[in-house]
């Protein structure tokens, strides 16, 4: 008989906690080919993209953002960074990285990042966009020569009970800026150790739980790197020039 083992069922997701870093970080080394370098004294990890116009960095810093994504500005388009707090659900981050690793991201570009939400039944506010638990606020300033983008989820307006933060300057691709709130509107749960927990939620009315199989849990990673290994394969495949099959030879006449 397949053992199982408790997993915690968490909806809304942006509840659930920051979870396993090495969702985001582990597919975008092995899948995506992005290189790792790191003072092994030093509590981060960064990670560059193969063409170097991109970096990650995840730097656990008491009172700000611990991870932020940068983008150099290229002949096409400025450069844009992102950062997100430590409690930021990571399956979030990681559809912001999965679309800009995606070998098609730029045909996904008029998305707007509202969208999702509007989808999802998120309230209207003056440029402002409220779940409806009001825990979760989608705010884009564009006043004052301001253009920055700023998803807050917090359990009351005391600064104390801020939960997480993500931020997105003005640069940054809307698609990559809808992808985070895609992730954020989706109405399934997400998956957490029942004893790692944030403390917010154990009294949290729409947590369950409920028994899987180890195989699911276990091999979950490599499921994801699997696909993402696949997705970039399949790319490279489609890019490849298709050589001209060769030509019979013409029988030589006596």
């Amino acid at each position: 008989m397949i053992g199982t083992v408790e997993q915690a069922l968490v909806s809304p997701r942006y509840l659930a906690g920051g979870g396993d870093a090495a969702w985001v970080t582990v597919p975008l080394h092995r899948a995506c080919g992005w290189s790792y370098g790191h003072d092994p004294l030093m509590p981060r990890v960064i990670l560059t993209s193969p063409d170097q116009q991109a970096d990650l960095r995840l730097d656990p810093t008491p009172d700000d953002q611990w991870w932020r994504l940068h983008h150099a500005a290229t002949r096409d388009s400025p450069g844009w960074y992102a950062s997100f707090g430590a409690r930021t659900p990571v399956e979030l981050i990681a559809a912001v990285t999965d679309a800009l690793t995606a070998p098609s991201a730029s045909g996904t570009a008029s998305t707007s990042p509202l969208d999702p939400l509007q989808d999802a039944g998120w309230q209207w506010q003056p440029s402002t966009r409220v779940s409806p638990d009001g825990i979760t606020e989608v705010e884009h300033f564009t006043n004052h020569g301001c253009n920055s983008w700023f998803i807050t989820a917090a359990l009351s307006k005391d600064p104390e009970n801020q939960l997480w933060q993500a931020r997105f300057d003005g640069n940054t691709p809307d698609y990559l800026i809808a992808a985070f709130t895609q992730a954020l509107a989706d109405p399934a749960p997400l998956a957490r150790d029942p004893l790692l927990l944030p403390p917010h939620l154990r009294r949290h009315p729409h947590l369950r739980t409920e028994q899987v199989p180890v195989e699911t849990v276990a091999f979950a990673m490599e499921r994801r790197v699997a696909y993402l290994t696949a997705r970039h394969s399949n790319a490279l495949t489609k890019a490849l020039p298709t050589r001209p099959s060769p030509q019979p030879r013409s029988a030589r006449r006596r």
